[in-house]
């Protein structure tokens, strides 16, 4: 079992995807772990999976870990304040400025309290979603305050590496604005690109790649919490909306009429802003380094994505990422594997050489 830098006895509140998994990855480590949730069943399925034990009269949390929807995150945390006045609670709300705003409108101790926020999930939800090892390498902002000490605040990062997150750590204001470019807007833009396909013919669904399927995954999400995250954050994610609609009205100019002087102009430098923008993202451990794609015809056979696997594993070469492609009817899939510059001729050559069907 891995040491843990956390002690005493953590209590969960919230045993769904995000709880749960905090629960588990502690559990790994010997942490004595306390559920609670509003549904009974939530907290038996928990502790079936080895998430921790239910609650028991005299316990004494040092750390609770509120894991709710955004719309009552601040009153579960000044519930949870007064009911343990020695344990430093945070929650892992997707919103951090409205949550300590109505804290301290409400007189609740924020001196035992800091905000933080995980950037992890799933497409699922509930605790048989959950994984122990959730958070492993994603980023858990903290969103730090001037009412709370560092000496307290410092369980808060004990938990953070103890799962094996990044710590980043940001205002509730920064955090806000930060989480509305990289993960609200987004979910607006896929969500309004896929509703285009309620009316769309068949014939034309039918043409669907990956790229359609990359833009609009998250499209999938669950509207009810989608309403309470965007209403918390409504003036980030507007402002950014604004802008986003001024882009589109440019680029609609600009197609409006393809051979007016300066029109492909336009189209073009709107286009190579999204490659810069790309560029900027973070890649693996958090560096911007563009990695080469090399892209592998997979059968369409039992084991053969995994015998592809250990064989690059042989070979010796670091698997940065990987992305499948699969359509309907067809009896190959496409592995595109991202790897280093200067490792990609090596891995193609002896890929090839083991019988592999590199394509392009």
């Amino acid at each position: 079992m891995v040491e843990s830098r956390l002690t005493g006895t953590v209590r969960v509140v919230g045993a769904g995807l995000l709880g749960t998994s905090v629960a588990l990855g502690l559990r790994s480590r010997g942490i004595d772990v306390i559920l609670a949730d509003a549904s009974p069943t939530h907290v038996a399925i928990a502790v079936d999976l080895g998430a921790g034990r239910a609650a028991l009269p005299g316990d004494a949390p040092e750390l609770i870990v509120v894991a709710v929807p955004p719309d009552v995150t601040a009153r579960v945390v000044a519930e949870e304040l007064a009911a343990f006045p020695e344990a430093i609670v945070t929650d892992v709300a997707s919103v951090k400025a409205g949550i300590l705003a109505e804290l301290v409108s409400t007189g609740a101790d924020v001196g035992r309290y800091i905000g933080s926020h995980p950037l992890a999930g799933r497409e699922r939800g509930g605790p048989l979603a959950a994984r122990a090892d959730l958070f492993a390498g994603r980023p858990w902002v903290v969103a730090a305050h001037d009412e709370i000490s560092y000496r307290r605040a410092s369980a808060i990062d004990d938990l953070i590496l103890d799962l094996g997150a990044v710590l980043v750590e940001m205002t509730p204001d920064e955090h806000d604005r930060g989480v509305a470019l990289i993960s609200h807007v987004p979910q607006v833009v896929a969500s309004l690109m896929a509703r285009r396909f309620i009316d769309a013919p068949h014939a034309a669904l039918g043409l669907a790649g990956q790229g359609v399927r990359d833009v609009t995954r998250i499209a999938a999400s669950d509207p009810d919490l989608w309403v309470q995250i965007l209403g918390a954050n409504a003036a980030s994610v507007r402002d950014i909306l604004i802008a986003y609609r001024d882009d589109l009205d440019r680029f609609i100019a600009a197609l409006a009429d393809p051979t007016a002087p300066g029109a492909r102009r336009r189209v073009a430098e709107e286009l190579a802003g999204g490659n810069t923008g790309v560029e900027r993202l973070p890649g693996k451990h958090g560096t911007d380094k563009r990695f080469t794609t090399v892209i592998v015809m997979v059968d369409d056979r039992p084991g053969q994505l995994a015998r592809l696997l250990a064989e690059i594993g042989e070979i010796g070469v670091n698997l940065e990422d990987l992305r499948l492609e699969h359509s309907p009817g067809r009896q190959v899939g496409l592995a595109e594997i991202q790897v280093l510059p200067e490792a990609a001729d090596r891995l193609t050559n002896e890929l090839a050489e083991r019988g592999w069907r590199i394509a392009g």
